[in-house]
C-alpha cells in the first residue's frame, strides 16, 4: 500500500529520494520543441512521477512555485501537464471544457469489463456514450428525489439511524469512520436498489471492505507501472493480481443487480436507478451504438457506490475531527442549530438559509480537508493553449485542486481551519470562487448536489444530538491527513455525549 502524510501546512518536497524504478519509468527530458511562435511550458525531469503515480500532492505543490502555474512532465511516452492555481484550472476545465473533458485510456480497466460502449460514467471517454450516461444519471437522480423531498427524507431517516448507532456507543471512545461509511452507503443503496442495509448486515460490511480494497489498488505502485507500460498486462495472470479487490467488488455488484432483476416487475414504474436503467436497456435493444447494456449497468452502479460513498463519508470524518479540535466552533454550530431547528425537529435543507455559520463550517471542512487534491485525470482532445502555453492533443492533465483550495493569495489562513473564509463582515455566508472541491467544467462531480445534501443533513443531525470531544486521557489527534486513495484523517477516536 502506498501512503503518505499530508499536512495541512506548507508542503515539503520529498522527491529527492528517487528509487531505481522511478528512474526507469521517468524519461529525463524537458518538454521543449523547435523555437517558434508557440510558447512551450517549463519541463524537466519527470522526477515528480512518483507524485503523479501515487497521486501524492506534496511534490506538485512545491513544484508550483519553481515551475509556475503550468508545467510539464513526461511519464514514459505519456506527456503530462500539471495545472496550478485558479486561473489555469478554470481556463482549462471551464473555458476550454469541451477540449479537456476526455479521460486518458487506462488498459487495466479492460480487465474489469470496460469496453467501447461500457465505460460507466466517471472514467468514460468523452463522447456520445458519456453524454448519454451522464444525462441518464442526472435525470434519474432527479426523478428519484434529487432536489425533491423524497431524497431529503431518505437522508434524514438515515441520519436518525446513524444517530442511534452513535448513541449505542454510550459515550465511550470510538472511531466514527465505519458508521459514517455505512450511513452514506445506505443513501446510495436507496437510490440504486431502493433499499438500505442494517449496519450489521454482512453485505454492507463486505461492500465497504471491497470498496476500500479497490481504492487502495487504484494507487498501488505496481498498478501505476502497468498503466504506464500496458504491454506488461499481457503477462499471464498479472492483471488478476493487480485488481483483485476491484474484481471482487464488481462480483458483489453483479449479485446485487441480479437480486433486483429477480424482483422487478417490468409492467410497473421503475423503483430505483437500476430499474430505470433496465428499462433503457430494453428500449435500446438492437441498437449497437447505445451505451445502455448489462455490461454498462454494473459499471454505472459501481461508479455511484465507489465515488458517492467514500468521498462524503471521509468529509464527514474530517468534520467531526475538526469539531473536537475546535470546540468553540462546535458550540457556535450547536447554538445556531438550537436557534433555528431546536432539539426535536429534524434538520431540513431549507434551514441552510438561516444558518450561515453552519454552512460556512461545512464549506471550510471541505476546503481544509482537501480530500481529492489532484482531482481526476483529464486529457486534451485537441491542441489548446492554457495560460499562453501550448498543450498538444492527447496530453494528460493533472488539475492541482489543492493549489486552488490552499492558495495563499486567495485565503486569509489557507493552512488553518477558519470558517470565516466563507463569512462576510456581517456574518453572512459568502461562496468563494476558489472553492472547487468538486472540480469544475463538464466533468465536475456528478453527485455534487447529493453530496451537499448529505453533508449538511448528516452534520447538523449529529451536532443536534451530540457534543463531541477528545476522549479523556488520549492525546489531541492530529489534523494532518494521510494520503492513500483520498486524504483521510489519521485514525482517531472521539466521545459522543448526548445533548
Amino acid at each position: 500500500m502506498v501512503s503518505s502524510n499530508w499536512r495541512a501546512s506548507k508542503p515539503v518536497d520529498v522527491t529527492p529520494g528517487l528509487t531505481r524504478l522511478d528512474k526507469v519509468l521517468a524519461v529525463a527530458r524537458c518538454w521543449r520543441g523547435p523555437r517558434g511562435a508557440q510558447r512551450l511550458m517549463p519541463g524537466g525531469w519527470a522526477h515528480s512521477l512518483r507524485a503523479w503515480a501515487c497521486q501524492t500532492p506534496r511534490p506538485l505543490a512545491c513544484s508550483c512555485g519553481a515551475a509556475g502555474n503550468v508545467f510539464s512532465l513526461q511519464q514514459v511516452w505519456t506527456p503530462v501537464v500539471v495545472l496550478n492555481g485558479l486561473a489555469a484550472v478554470r481556463e482549462a476545465l471551464v473555458y476550454r471544457s469541451q477540449d479537456t473533458a476526455d479521460r486518458p485510456p487506462l488498459a487495466v480497466y479492460e480487465h474489469l469489463g470496460y469496453g467501447p460502449r461500457a465505460e460507466g460514467v466517471i472514467l468514460a471517454r468523452y463522447g456520445d456514450a458519456w453524454r448519454e450516461q451522464r444525462r441518464f444519471s442526472l435525470t434519474t437522480l432527479r426523478n428519484f428525489g434529487l432536489g425533491k423531498k423524497s431524497l431529503e427524507q431518505w437522508v434524514t431517516e438515515e441520519a436518525s439511524c446513524l444517530c442511534a448507532a452513535f448513541a449505542d456507543q454510550a459515550g465511550r471512545p470510538f472511531s466514527p469512520m465505519d458508521l459514517l461509511n455505512k450511513a452514506v452507503s445506505n443513501v446510495i443503496a436507496s437510490l440504486t436498489f431502493g433499499c438500505r442495509f442494517e449496519y450489521n448486515d454482512p453485505r454492507i460490511i463486505k461492500l465497504l471492505d471491497l470498496t476500500e480494497d479497490g481504492l487502495k489498488e487504484e494507487f498501488n505502485l505496481v498498478r501505476k507501472v502497468v498503466e504506464a507500460v500496458p504491454v506488461l498486462l499481457s503477462i499471464p495472470g498479472l492483471a488478476a493480481k493487480v485488481v483483485p479487490g476491484q474484481k471482487a467488488f464488481m462480483t458483489l455488484v453483479d449479485e446485487l443487480i441480479a437480486e433486483q432483476k429477480m424482483t422487478r416487475d417490468p409492467t410497473q414504474p421503475p423503483r430505483h436507478l437500476t430499474d430505470a436503467f433496465l428499462d433503457e436497456v430494453k428500449e435500446a435493444k438492437g441498437n449497437p451504438e447505445s451505451s445502455f447494456n448489462d455490461e454498462n449497468l454494473r459499471l454505472v452502479v459501481a461508479d455511484l457506490f465507489s465515488a458517492g460513498m467514500v468521498t462524503t463519508s471521509t468529509t464527514l470524518a474530517w468534520a467531526l475531527l475538526l469539531m473536537i479540535l475546535h470546540p468553540d466552533v462546535q458550540r457556535r454550530v450547536q447554538q445556531e442549530i438550537d436557534e433555528v431547528i431546536g432539539q426535536v425537529r429534524r434538520p431540513e435543507m431549507g434551514d441552510q438559509a438561516l444558518m450561515p455559520f453552519t454552512v460556512a463550517v461545512v464549506h471550510e471542512v471541505q476546503r481544509f480537508a482537501d480530500i481529492v487534491p489532484l482531482g481526476l485525470l483529464h486529457m486534451t482532445s485537441r491542441d489548446i493553449e492554457v495560460q499562453g502555453f501550448h498543450v498538444p492533443k492527447g496530453t494528460t492533465l493533472i488539475t492541482n485542486l489543492s493549489s486552488v483550495l490552499k492558495d495563499e493569495t486567495v485565503w486569509e489562513k489557507p493552512f488553518r481551519f477558519h470558517p470565516e473564509h466563507f463569512l462576510d463582515a456581517q456574518g453572512r455566508f459568502v461562496k468563494q470562487e476558489a472553492f472547487i472541491p468538486f472540480s469544475a467544467g463538464r466533468r465536475a462531480c456528478l453527485g455534487e448536489p447529493l453530496a451537499r445534501m448529505e453533508l449538511f443533513l448528516f452534520f447538523t443531525s449529529l451536532l443536534q444530538h451530540f457534543s463531541f470531544s477528545v476522549p479523556a486521557g488520549q492525546p489531541r489527534p492530529s489534523d494532518h491527513g494521510v494520503f492513500v486513495a483520498l486524504v483521510t484523517p489519521a485514525p482517531y477516536q472521539l466521545c459522543a455525549v448526548p445533548r
